[in-house]
């Protein structure tokens, strides 16, 4: 198996648990933050399901300045998860488009023209795309536990199921 198919099964697969927790969000509590530097469940939650397909595209071409991204905040689960459908179907694309000679390009990441990183694009598929899509829907679980909302298995059973 190749390693971009090995890729696209992850990211369907994470995909499939990264739904489950956004399913989850209260609607009710889109604006609720728990505390005043923390991105609302609202924004955490459209920006995790954002990530795929967002990041996916900052690793399409071989050099990019960091883009200063706006958090809006999500009106509805619904959004969220439309979101997550259509960025994922966009990373897939992007991610076979490459196929395994492109994932060993170099890519740099740029801050005011001066590379932070420099590296083959393989890593940052697994650290800026994957990983960091792995920590944000992590945080979704705390906020939902906060919220004394049930939380989904994601690598297994939770405390709530």
């Amino acid at each position: 198996m190749s390693t971009v198919q090995e890729l696209l099964e992850e990211l369907r697969r994470e995909a499939l648990s990264t739904r489950r927790v956004l399913e989850r969000i209260p609607e009710a509590s889109l604006s609720w933050k728990p505390h005043a530097k923390s991105m609302s469940l609202g924004q955490l939650g459209l920006h995790t399901a954002g990530l795929p397909g967002g990041l996916a595209e900052l690793l399409n071409v071989p050099v990019r300045e960091m883009p200063i991204v706006p958090l809006p905040e999500a009106g509805s689960v619904s959004e969220i998860l439309s979101v997550l459908e259509e960025q994922v179907a966009t990373a897939e694309e992007i991610l076979r488009s490459w196929g395994d000679e492109g994932l060993r390009d170099t890519f740099r990441l740029t801050v005011q023209g001066a590379v932070v990183i420099e590296s083959p694009r393989i890593e940052q598929v697994r650290t800026l795309l994957l990983n960091h899509w792995y920590h944000h829907r992590g945080q979704l679980t705390v906020y939902l536990r906060l919220l004394d909302v049930p939380v989904p298995g994601i690598y297994g059973p939770s405390a709530d199921e």
